[in-house]
């Protein structure tokens, strides 16, 4: 399950960052926690649409299709890989700075 919420997490940071634009993928430890770090200097997600990014179906960028923009369900199935492992999610994003994805277990 692990595998699959890090490659969604990598994948969305790959779709949804600028051209030429990094990625960055971090472990750490701190506190007896474990805490995985996805981030990128992508679009980033509009503060009003950040509640939204993990519901069932919701995609931020209407104009990108199944084709072209994934299945919409990476998120759903992170924010349900975390709560099964009892662990928290944060999301810190800019519109046109791009997005972190904080997992902490």
């Amino acid at each position: 399950m692990l595998k699959e919420l890090v490659d969604n997490l990598v994948a969305n940071a790959i779709r949804y960052n600028s051209p030429g634009g990094k990625a960055l993928v971090k472990v750490s430890t701190d506190n007896n926690h474990v805490r995985l770090l996805v981030e990128d200097n992508g679009i980033g997600i509009p503060e009003t649409e950040q509640a939204k990014i993990f519901q069932r179906f919701y995609r931020v960028d209407k104009s990108r299709s199944k084709a072209t923009g994934g299945t919409v369900l990476g998120l759903v199935i992170v924010k349900h890989i975390v709560e099964l492992h009892s662990a928290q999610i944060i999301l810190n994003s800019v519109p046109g700075v791009g997005s972190s994805f904080t997992i902490i277990f």
